[in-house]
């Protein structure tokens, strides 16, 4: 089985800030990195910017 591969992201951010996405993470029973990653993945979509996966960035190379 292959292994998922991850990134780490190191951020600093107000206290307050920090206990509102505790407190949205555990309203939907989530991770505090999970909600972030949906956060993030929310705002993509609604802006407009393609998030690649890897297979797509396999396909995208050998298309380009």
């Amino acid at each position: 089985m292959a292994k998922t591969r991850i990134s780490t992201l190191n951020l600093r951010i107000h206290p307050a800030l920090k206990d509102a996405v505790r407190e949205a993470a555990a309203r939907e029973h989530r991770s505090v990195a999970n909600m972030i990653e949906m956060l993030i993945r929310r705002h993509c979509d609604q802006t407009g910017i393609t998030i690649y996966e890897k297979s797509d960035l396999s396909s995208r190379r050998s298309n380009g």
